[in-house]
Order: C-alpha cells, then structure tokens, then sequence
C-alpha cells in the first residue's frame, strides 16, 4: 500500500491513476495513522514552498513525516514535495523545509531567452546508475517538468540524474530511501510509469 499526502498542494489524482496503472493500492490521505501504516509514501506537490510547509504543519503531519523517513520506507517527492525535503528555499526566506536533504532550493536565473516556469519536455542525464528508481531508464530520456525553482543538494552525491535549463540542476535525489524528482513522472508517459514502477518495486 503506498500513502499519498494530501495536504491540498498536489497534483493528487494524476499521481494516484499513474501509481494504480502500475498496479499499486493506493491510500489518498492527510492522516498521520494511515501514513504510518503504509509501505511506501509519496510526497506531491504544485504551489509555493511556503503555503506547502504551512498546509503541513497544520495538518500536523511534519511528525509523522520525518517519523515515517526514519523508518527507512520508500519516500518519494514529486516536484514541489522534492523541493520541501530541503532545508531552504529562496521563494521563501523565511520558511523552513523538511530538512531531510541537507541543501537549498533556487530560482532559475531569467535571460538568455529562457523562460521561467520551465515548462515541457526536458532530457534526463543520469549520474548514478545504481539508483533504482532509474532502472532500465535510458540515458537522455526525456520528461515532463514544469517549475521555476530547482533544489540544490550540499551533497553532491545524492544527485543521481541532472537536468540542464541555462544551467544544470539535480533532477532526481536519491539518499537511503528518500527519493525526489523534480519532473512530473504521472505526466511523462511511459518513461515517467517506468519511474514509479521501479519505485513500487521498492521493498
């Protein structure tokens, strides 16, 4: 069974037909007992840092988030739920992430004719094969993003795959089990259903 948080911020029912055509069961929940309980969990996220954090903490669920990544159960954030698990976020000075991954999370720089959100198809360049949420995903896979921020991890390592847009940033995170993609996999086709895939496969 794997959780997905709803805490009003994602992109929920999408995620949830991606994970179900895989053949996973599926719990939508803002519970802290149902998260808990659950095998895998998976952490969406459209919006802004700052009322993503806000909406959490009043849905009391930061405990059992970091309760259950203690655990070492598979964790996956998607998009803004990647970037929540970072200390920081310039969109929001004053507002703390998760924490989970140490680093910050940073606006893309406008020029050069590149527009902010990026937004559409974008090619992946893995960095660590290993990651098993990459599993039989080609190099220079192309997948679906839409966002204006992009984390970057103190720790170059967890970065298993990058992405460039004017500059190169980290795309997918993998540290123990807690794993982040900053694409949109539920809206990359069948690269992004290979994805959760392998993280259903996860133990």
């Amino acid at each position: 069974m794997t959780a997905i948080i709803d805490y009003g911020m994602g992109n929920i029912h999408s995620v949830q037909k991606a994970l179900e055509l895989s053949g996973e069961k599926v719990i939508l929940t803002n519970r802290a007992q149902d998260i808990l309980s659950s095998d895998k969990a998976v952490l969406p996220g459209v919006g802004a840092f700052a009322e993503a954090m806000l909406e959490l903490e009043k849905q009391g669920l930061l405990p059992s988030l970091k309760e259950y990544i203690k655990s070492k159960r598979p964790f996956l954030g998607i998009c803004l739920g990647m970037q929540l698990l970072f200390e920081s976020s310039q969109e929001a000075d004053k507002t703390k992430g998760l924490g989970l991954l140490k680093g910050t999370v940073r606006r893309f720089k406008a020029g050069c004719g590149l527009k902010i959100p990026h937004m559409g198809w974008n090619q992946l360049k893995i960095k660590n094969n290993s990651c098993p949420l990459l599993t039989d995903i080609p190099d220079n896979a192309y997948l679906y993003f839409c966002h204006s921020y992009y984390a970057c991890p103190r720790q170059g390592e967890i970065t298993a795959a990058s992405s460039d847009y004017g500059e190169e940033f980290s795309c997918v995170v993998w540290q123990d089990n807690i794993f982040g993609v900053q694409f949109h996999p539920e809206k990359s086709q069948k690269t992004g259903l290979k994805i959760i895939e392998n993280f259903i496969k996860l133990c």
